[in-house]
């Protein structure tokens, strides 16, 4: 999170997505439940076949073996591997499908239960625009593979569902197709059926307990920016100072403050001043550990076009976002994904824009930047839900339950990172006023699903459940 100078915002052409309004995200309800539409089979093959490879080319095709239509947003397919190493990562990638490689998407989970052979898995999966199966019918080829995103080679000797003679189409039962979450092909190694309700790495189930994941989540249920609870459950109410915002200008943590808001604590970030540095005063916190990377993210966040007091028109960015440190310039390890509002424009813009950002890297001085981004230039005052999930083929931004933006592959992270929100000030130019005024950001929660891509219906389930529990805090991730 930085000054970003618009000259260095034009230099980002080369990666630049520009996917506005987003398409609502609908349930789409199957033609016949799954017992009465039978079931699916899936074939195999692989187009690497030897022990060791650059990467796993498992392909597939599913079949509708039942008697009903089914809609392949339901189908749910699992790849199980044995990791080359415990802190191994991998990426998926879509090389040509019949029904269209962004119809078709690939995550990553870790298995409640190791053997021998696997303790990873890759589920494909389908988006709501891939259409549906008539009886009989089937997907035609999924050209798939993943690859260590080191790119070591893989050792694929171990792996349950890999079998280096098959290197044609056939009925293949180590791998297991869910249909709306009932598995109805395959057998997972022994004790790691996907529908089995103790399996906590099961990305499609939105009723997982509070405690069954390994995941973050935080209610902002605190007394003051002192409070005690605040540093032990993680984070750090920012009084450095530095960048972003105005040169010399005061990070408060008095301005930080947990007001109950409806019957429900909230987190309070208020940025004022009065048109000078030495007057202004903005807020950040942030969490002290980097160990956030692939999973879910979400918050919600009430985003403020006017100020609380004073008069309006300062260039103010109001965030949530994840990042980790530029280890030098154009270092390729970088990784940061933003929500950035800027109420009153910014950075060459003349009014409200929402921008969605996803960082590969850039070098401070001279300003050069390689990132990509999602921007409308509407409103977006009061609360809203935003989600970030991070796979290993793309990162997706959703907005109130609305996909706003996808990224590209190239912008994965490669190295975990931390959570944050602050509230600054680009410049001192949006007017020419000298009377005080001040802006508030509020935060109602924050949740991080370890290794998991949620849905926006299955993170309201979640905290959810949390809430109804009387869970305000919880944090079951890992150090990295």
């Amino acid at each position: 999170m930085r000054n970003r100078p618009l000259t260095g915002r034009r230099r980002v052409a080369l990666a630049l997505s520009a996917l506005l309004g987003g398409t609502a995200l609908v349930a789409v309800p199957m033609s016949a439940p799954a017992s009465a539409a039978g079931g699916l089979a899936v074939q195999y093959r692989t187009s690497a076949s030897g022990a060791t490879a650059d990467q796993s080319e498992p392909w597939f095709k599913v079949r509708n073996t039942g008697s009903a239509s089914v809609q392949l947003s339901q189908v749910k397919i699992r790849y199980y591997f044995k990791a080359d190493s415990a802190g191994a990562t991998y990426r998926f990638a879509c090389s040509w499908a019949v029904k269209g490689c962004a119809n078709v998407t690939g995550t990553f989970g870790t298995l409640a239960h190791p053997t021998g052979t696997a303790d990873r898995y890759l589920e494909v999966g389908f988006t709501s625009t891939a259409g549906s199966l008539a009886p009989g019918a089937d997907t035609g080829d999924m050209q798939l593979r993943f690859y260590q995103s080191s790119w070591q080679s893989l050792n694929q000797a171990d792996d349950y569902s890999f079998n280096g003679a098959q290197t044609s189409y056939a009925d293949w039962g180590k791998v297991t197709a869910q249909l709306a979450g009932t598995t109805v092909w395959g057998t997972a190694p022994a004790g790691n059926d996907p529908t089995d309700p103790t399996d906590p790495t099961d990305p499609t189930d939105p009723t997982d307990p509070p405690g069954g994941g390994k995941a973050l989540f935080d209610d902002f249920t605190y007394s003051s920016s002192t409070d005690p609870a605040i540093s032990a459950h993680g984070w750090n109410v920012r009084s450095n100072s530095g960048g972003p915002g105005v040169p010399g200008a005061t990070w408060d943590p008095n301005q930080v403050t947990f007001p109950v808001v409806s019957g429900n604590s909230v987190m309070n970030l208020r940025t004022s001043t009065s048109g000078t540095a030495e007057s202004t005063r903005q807020t950040e916190v942030v969490s002290k550990s980097m160990k956030f990377k692939n999973g879910t993210y979400a918050a919600r966040v009430k985003f403020s076009d006017a100020p609380v007091s004073g008069p309006d028109g300062d260039h103010l960015v109001q965030t949530f976002f994840t990042i980790n440190d530029l280890t030098a310039p154009m270092a390729d390890d970088y990784a940061e994904y933003d929500f950035e509002y800027l109420p009153n424009g910014g950075w060459g813009e003349t009014g409200n824009i929402l921008y969605t950002t996803s960082w590969e890297t850039y070098n401070p001085d001279p300003w050069q930047a390689v990132n990509q981004h999602t921007e409308a230039r509407q409103s977006y005052a009061g609360w809203h839900d935003l989600v970030l999930t991070i796979d290993g083929s793309s990162i997706k931004y959703y907005i109130d339950g609305q996909l706003f933006g996808t990224h590209d592959a190239q912008y994965l992270p490669e190295r975990p990172m931390s959570i944050n929100f602050n509230q600054w000030l680009i410049d001192l130019a949006g007017q020419t006023a000298t009377g005080a005024r001040a802006y508030d950001e509020q935060v109602d929660y924050v949740l991080h699903v370890k290794d998991q891509v949620l849905t926006p219906a299955q993170v309201a389930s979640k905290v959810s459940a949390y809430r109804s529990a009387g869970t305000s805090f919880v944090d079951e991730v890992p150090a990295s």
